[in-house]
C-alpha cells in the first residue's frame, strides 16, 4: 500500500543495495551501437532524417560564431531527454528524468559552462546584455537586478519544467488506474480508453519537452556569443 502519491517516483528498488531504477537512465544506448555495424535500415535513416533537422535549426539558433560541431552537444542533450522521456512510459520502468537529480544536472552545468565561458571570454557583451537597448537611465539599475535574477533562475526552470511534466502525466495516469478496482465493466472500457488517450499525451510530452529544454539551452548558448 501505498503511503503517499508521490512514492511511486521514491528510487527505492534495489538489489544487494545496488539501486536497480537508475539503470533505465542507460538502457538508451543499447539502441545506438548497432547501427555502426549493421546495414542502415528504417530506424536509422529515421535517426540520421531527425539528426540533420536538428543540427540546421540548432546551427541557426547558435548563430554564425558558433563552434563547428556544438550542435552535437545540444543533439546528443535532446536524444538523451527524449529515450528517458519514452522509457518512463513503459511499465515498471523508472523515470529517472522525473527527478531533479537528472534534470537540475543536467540544467546546471550546461548553464555554469555558458557563464564561466560568457564571463571569462566576452565580459563587455554580457555586461551590455544585462540592459537592453533602449532602457531609460531612471530604469537602468532595476533592469540589471531583473536581468540578473532571471538568469540565476533558468537552471531551476529548466529542470523544474521537465520534472513537473514527466511527473503530472505519470500521477495521473497512476490516479486513474487505482480507481478501477471498483468500477463496472462499461465504466472500466471508458477507463481504458482514457488511459490510452492520455498515454498518446503523455508521448507526444515526452518529445515536446525533450524539445524545449534543448531549444531553452541553445538559446541560453547563443547569448554568451
Amino acid at each position: 500500500m501505498m503511503n503517499n502519491l508521490f512514492s511511486i517516483f521514491d528510487p527505492s528498488t534495489n538489489l544487494f543495495n545496488i539501486p536497480l531504477n537508475w539503470i533505465s537512465t542507460l538502457i538508451g544506448l543499447m539502441f545506438i551501437p548497432y547501427s555502426f555495424w549493421l546495414i542502415p535500415n528504417r530506424h536509422f535513416i529515421l535517426w540520421n532524417f531527425i539528426s540533420n533537422k536538428l543540427h540546421n535549426e540548432f546551427k541557426n539558433l547558435l548563430g554564425p560564431k558558433s563552434f563547428m560541431g556544438s550542435t552535437f552537444i545540444f543533439i546528443s542533450l535532446f536524444f538523451f531527454i527524449l529515450f528517458n522521456n519514452f522509457l518512463g512510459l513503459f511499465p515498471y520502468i523508472f523515470t529517472s528524468t522525473s527527478h531533479l537529480t537528472i534534470s537540475l544536472t543536467l540544467s546546471l552545468t550546461l548553464w555554469l559552462s555558458f557563464m564561466f565561458y560568457g564571463w571569462i571570454n566576452n565580459t563587455q557583451h554580457m555586461f551590455i546584455h544585462m540592459i537592453p537597448q533602449g532602457t531609460p537611465s531612471i530604469l537602468m539599475p532595476f533592469m540589471v537586478l531583473i536581468e540578473t535574477i532571471s538568469n540565476i533562475i533558468r537552471p531551476g526552470t529548466l529542470a523544474v519544467r521537465l520534472t513537473a511534466n514527466m511527473i503530472a502525466g505519470h500521477l495521473l495516469l497512476t490516479l486513474l488506474s487505482n480507481t478501477g478496482n471498483n468500477m463496472n465493466n462499461y465504466l472500466l472500457i471508458i477507463l481504458i480508453l482514457i488511459q490510452i488517450l492520455l498515454l498518446i499525451l503523455e508521448s507526444a510530452v515526452a518529445v515536446i519537452q525533450a524539445y524545449v529544454i534543448t531549444v531553452l539551452s541553445t538559446l541560453y548558448s547563443s547569448e554568451v556569443n
